[in-house]
């Protein structure tokens, strides 16, 4: 009876471990099958949330290119123009300053010209309306040619503009099919802008060249201002030192 007692009473106990392991074998099953069945869900709701981010990213719409300061700065407004152009009365000649200054008043450049040919004022002496001109503008540029350069009158307005200040930066010389063996001696220290081969990028170039006169006058204005400043500060500290010292 002992051994038979004994005898079931291991078996019991092996029945009871043999299900106690098929119970957890069936719990960890359920798990993995559990977190192999929610793993496609999440991966899709992220790759639903990525894509419809990259959706609104393409779809927002892009910040506008802010325009340089120099433009609406007060320096620039104290002239009523940006550019003079001075030509030859050649036809040639006015056809390439009219489309010179349709290229820099056209948007988003809208540069202010003096196109001589279009803005003169019928009527005035036209040595008086030249130098008004010039003091109205910020810059002159000369488009040079032959045609130009065998012109009294265009002679004339090269010479004026060199009397206004040749080293101020404020003149602008462009050639125009011709070799540098022609360019006149009044000229040779300038730099040029050459319009003869590739003439989209010297008009860029010119719009640059404005601009950066343009920048340059606000750059000057604002370090004056704080010159101004530090003088004026300066000046305060020194009345209120005497003014201790007369208290004292």
């Amino acid at each position: 009876w002992t051994l038979q007692f004994v005898f079931l009473v291991s078996g019991w106990f092996q029945k009871l471990l043999k299900s106690r392991v098929s119970l957890s074998t069936q719990h960890e099953q359920e798990t993995q099958v559990t977190s192999v069945s929610t793993a496609p869900s999440f991966t899709s709701s992220s790759c639903s949330l990525s894509s419809s981010s990259s959706a609104a990213a393409e779809t927002a719409p892009s910040k506008p290119q802010p325009l340089r300061s120099a433009l609406s700065s007060p320096q620039r407004w104290n002239r009523k123009y940006d550019l003079l152009v001075c030509h030859s009365s050649a036809d040639s000649d006015t056809e390439e300053a009219k489309r010179l200054v349709s290229f820099l008043e056209a948007s988003p450049r809208s540069l202010r010209c003096f196109l001589w040919c279009r803005d003169v004022c019928l009527g005035g002496a036209v040595s008086t309306e030249f130098c008004q001109a010039m003091q109205d503008s910020h810059l002159q540029a000369l488009l040079i040619t032959p045609t130009f350069l065998q012109d009294d009158w265009c002679r004339y307005m090269m010479h004026q503009t060199l009397a206004e200040g040749p080293m101020s930066n404020r003149l602008i010389p462009l050639v125009q099919n011709l070799s540098h063996c022609q360019y006149p001696q009044e000229l040779k220290f300038c730099f040029y802008i050459n319009l003869s081969s590739n003439t989209d990028r010297g008009y860029n170039k010119i719009n640059e060249t404005v601009l950066r006169y343009l920048e340059e006058l606000v750059k000057k204005e604002k370090k004056n201002e704080c010159n101004v400043d530090t003088t004026g500060n300066r000046s305060t500290g020194e009345v209120n030192s005497q003014t201790d010292d007369l208290t004292i």
